[in-house]
């Protein structure tokens, strides 16, 4: 069985290919937020060209002139006050530009930090992102219990409209950054904290847990995926329902063998007797680009791998092997690729 399960895996890495979940770059902001941070980037940067430039000119002067000095006698070394003078006022003046230049640049960083921080609603749409050790679960809270939506490592958000993010983490230090959106924000164990953003481009932007919290830190992706308010709330309306019943004898099969393995103990498939909140809400898993944090795709074969081995992908992680049989395995993959 252990020889199947690792050539199972073995054929999902393999068949992988090279994953774009997204745009990831702080140099092609989507949002208003990351323009600021790269407007700020682009003023620092022409800064340290320019100081580059001047020192790799003095630099060749300086070699010039030792050059012509080394080709002639030696020079006679005196005492030159004026000259003397003049280095002062230069070394002053260098010093005195450069105490100015960082002042300016620190007064436009915080000046930046307020204005990525200072988008405000009276309705904004509300998310609540929980970190996990390797996954981020992700939820839209609502007063009525019905009405709130779950899903994993996948934020779907309306363009146009500003977006409040609320964030905690279960267990160590993450840091949620999407470049391409915001700056990084740390999420820390037991203390709860926000910030706003507002996507103004249609698009899947990548995101990335930015702070070293173990073994699969950088297996732990998420996607923002910036739609038409229309297409949002479509896609909302769709998580709210239960899961889909499963409409062949195979996907049937499917969901008696996941309720009667150790898959009842840690995931959520609504409208069924699944309900642990350990791992992620699998109710409309097909429905996601991607599974295990963006590190595989959902296809058939990345889900036959992640649920026999997953320690084989992802070292680590807190999901256990799952020794199914080959046609129970089939089963179980058939039935949560109904699930959308």
């Amino acid at each position: 069985m252990t020889a199947a399960l690792s050539l199972v895996a073995s054929h999902v890495l393999a068949q992988a290919k090279v994953l774009d979940p997204g745009r990831h770059h702080v140099l092609h902001p989507a949002a208003p937020q990351a323009g600021h941070i790269e407007w700020l980037y682009w003023f620092i940067f022409w800064i340290l060209f320019a100081v580059f430039v001047l020192m790799i000119a003095a630099f060749a002067g300086a070699g010039a002139k030792a050059r012509v000095v080394a080709s002639g006698p030696l020079p006679i070394v005196e005492k030159d006050e004026e000259a003397d003078h003049r280095a002062g006022w230069a070394v002053g003046s260098a010093m005195a530009i450069t105490v100015a230049t960082l002042f300016v640049v620190l007064v436009l960083s915080v000046v930046t930090g307020k204005r990525v921080e200072g988008l405000t609603s009276k309705n904004p749409v509300t998310i609540q992102v929980t970190g996990h050790q390797w996954w981020w679960e992700v939820s839209y809270p609502n007063s009525q219990a019905d009405q709130t939506v779950t899903t994993a490592n996948e934020i779907h958000v309306p363009v146009g409209s500003p977006i409040v993010i609320l964030t905690n983490s279960k267990d160590v230090i993450h840091s949620f950054w999407a470049p391409n959106v915001t700056g990084k924000r740390d999420l820390l164990p037991g203390y709860s904290s926000a910030f706003w953003f507002e996507i103004d481009q249609p698009g899947i932007y990548h995101g990335q847990c930015a702070e070293f919290c173990g073994l699969q830190h950088a297996h732990m992706g998420f996607s923002i995926i910036a739609e038409s308010v229309d297409e949002f709330q479509a896609w909302q309306q769709q998580q709210l329902k239960n899961a889909a019943e499963p409409s062949t004898s195979e996907a049937i099969r499917g969901r008696e063998v996941f309720l009667t393995h150790a898959c009842l103990m840690c995931h959520t498939i609504r409208g069924t007797d699944a309900g642990s909140r350990f791992g992620p809400d699998l109710t409309h898993v097909a429905s996601r680009n991607m599974i295990a944090s963006e590190t595989l795709p959902n296809t058939a074969g990345a889900l036959a791998g992640w649920i026999v081995d997953p320690q084989r992908i992802k070292p680590g992680t807190q999901m256990s092997p799952n020794p199914l049989s080959p046609d129970d395995l089939q089963a179980v993959v058939a039935y949560l690729q109904a699930l959308h």
